[in-house]
């Protein structure tokens, strides 16, 4: 695990199962990301697996907007070491995340990993609500 560098965007884009379907929107995120050093990269000899991206703008809370692993390399505790990441390298007292209740998968490494439930919110995306999560990072 570390941190992604702006010269790695296209590599994080191979991983992003939105970003390879050519949405321009994730695209441009993940280069905003890296080049603002967000971006955590789970890699192994072969390249990135996944990345996550912690941001802090969620009432000044750290936030993880964005999770993913490649398809070949889910199944493999790649997301429970991004997320482990995420709380051990968090500056703020709490941190966040969503997911829809459409995202089982999700939900289900979230859980194992020891996060909370702390919320439902409708109308983000219609007829899929988000549900929120709470890890308190270890004090420092």
């Amino acid at each position: 695990m570390r941190r992604a560098n702006g010269s790695e965007a296209d590599a994080l884009i191979g991983v992003d199962a939105v970003a390879v379907a050519g949405d321009p929107g994730r695209r441009a995120s993940i280069r905003t990301w890296c080049r603002q050093g967000l971006a955590i990269v789970a890699e192994d000899a072969s390249g990135p697996l996944g990345y996550c991206v912690v941001e802090y703008t969620f009432f000044e809370h750290g936030f993880v907007t964005l999770l993913t692993v490649a398809p070949p390399a889910r199944r493999r505790g790649v997301g429970q070491r991004l997320l482990d990441a995420a709380a051990e390298t968090c500056t703020s007292a709490k941190l966040f995340t969503s997911t829809n209740v459409s995202n089982q998968a999700m939900q289900r490494l979230l859980q194992r990993a020891g996060w909370s439930p702390v919320g439902l919110l409708h109308g983000l995306d219609e007829g899929d609500p988000e549900l929120f999560y709470l890890h308190r990072p270890r004090a420092t």
